[in-house]
């Protein structure tokens, strides 16, 4: 059965655009992309990372499960650099599934909706551009909604339109 799935990528190391871009070529050869949101600019989350991270949303279309979707995007974070050596250290590629429709998934690797979402300004500011009025499937709230109860104050701006 085919699904729409919520992503978000960033990173803070290297050829941040650059590698941004490969991310989302490497996705588009597995799952078919709906929708993708403009890149933004934010400072590093969770007082660990040094440096300002991009950001960007993408909504896609799989027909894969879960799992096997997340061993796909896990493989790119790879391919592009990705260590994970400090919990929420600096990273070339960081691919998180933030929804996979409204569907609730709890598994020891995988958690949907993404447990952090509503606390993290980064990934709510970029959800509200491309699906405002989308329902988290826990909170019962829209993207505005959980911005405007998210007490995360960190900086995010708009770098680039895609």
């Amino acid at each position: 059965m085919v699904k729409e799935v919520t992503l978000i990528l960033g990173g803070n190391e290297g050829d941040r655009l650059g590698l941004l871009k490969q991310a989302v070529r490497m996705i588009s050869e597995f799952a078919e992309i709906l929708k993708f949101s403009s890149i933004y600019q934010s400072e590093s989350w969770g007082g660990v990372a040094e440096n300002d991270f991009l950001n960007q949303i993408l909504i896609v279309k799989t027909g894969t499960t879960p799992m096997a979707f997340l061993a796909h995007i896990q493989s790119i974070e790879i391919a592009l650099g990705r260590k994970r050596d400090i919990h929420w250290g600096n990273r070339t590629m960081d691919i998180d599934i933030l929804y996979w429709e409204d569907e609730v998934i709890h598994l020891p690797e995988l958690k949907v909706p993404h447990p952090l979402l509503d606390q993290r300004r980064f990934v709510l500011v970029p959800l509200i551009e491309i699906m405002p009025d989308f329902i988290h499937p826990l909170a019962k709230k829209d993207q505005r909604s959980l911005l405007e109860v998210c007490e995360d104050k960190s900086r995010v701006e708009l770098f680039c339109k895609p």
